[in-house]
C-alpha cells in the first residue's frame, strides 16, 4: 500500500472537506454536537491556515486527516482533533497509520511532547472504546449537550511503541503557513 503523509495546503480544503463530511455524517446522526459535523469551506480553509492539519494521500487524494493544535485550558500536551477518514476508504488501516503517524513523529518526535491528547464522545457506539484499546486514557468530561459527555483522553508516548510499528509510508512536510 502506497501512501503519503503532509501538511495540508489550501489547495486541499474542498478534499478534505469531502473527508471530513463523509466520515462524521454518522456522528450527525447520532445527534453528537461536534464543531466538525458543521464544518464548511471556510471552516476548513481557516483551520489548514491556523492550525496544524495533516493528510494522508492514498491513490492520489486525501483518504484521511487529523488536526493538531494547543489546547492550554484543558491540557499541556497537543491536543489532536478532526480525526476522519474517507468513508469509502474505511477498513483499510488508513486511519491507524495517520493517526500513529502524528502521535509518533510530529508529537513525540518533532515536538518532543511525550504525551498526546485528544476528546470524543461518551455516547459515540465505538470511538472511546477505539482510542481506549490504542492506549489512551480517561481523565476529564465536560457536558457536550443533548445528554452527552465529551471526554478527554491522553496517551503517553514512548520509544518503545515506535520500534513496534512500522508505518509503512513516505513523509513529505509541506511549508509551513
Amino acid at each position: 500500500m502506497s501512501y503519503t503523509y503532509r501538511l495540508a495546503a489550501e489547495e486541499d480544503a474542498e478534499q478534505v472537506l469531502y473527508v471530513i463530511q463523509g466520515a462524521y455524517e454518522s456522528i450527525r446522526q447520532l445527534g453528537i454536537e461536534f464543531r466538525a459535523v458543521h464544518a464548511d469551506l471556510d471552516m476548513i480553509v481557516t483551520n489548514i491556515k491556523d492550525n496544524s492539519c495533516y493528510i494522508l494521500i492514498h491513490d492520489g487524494s486525501v483518504a484521511a486527516t487529523l488536526s493538531l493544535k494547543p489546547l492550554p485550558e484543558v491540557t499541556p500536551h497537543p491536543f489532536l482533533y478532526w480525526f476522519a477518514v474517507d468513508p469509502e476508504r474505511s477498513g483499510q488501516g488508513l486511519g491507524d497509520h495517520l493517526l500513529t503517524y502524528v502521535e509518533e513523529h510530529i508529537v513525540r518526535d518533532t515536538l518532543n511532547a511525550d504525551a498526546v491528547t485528544l476528546a470524543t464522545s461518551k455516547k459515540h457506539p465505538w470511538l472511546l472504546p477505539m482510542y481506549e484499546r490504542r492506549g489512551y486514557e480517561r481523565f476529564f468530561e465536560r457536558d457536550l449537550g443533548k445528554d452527552d459527555q465529551l471526554v478527554y483522553l491522553t496517551k503517553k508516548l514512548t520509544a518503545a511503541e515506535t520500534a513496534a510499528r512500522t508505518l509503512g509510508g513516505t513523509y513529505h512536510e509541506s511549508n509551513r503557513h
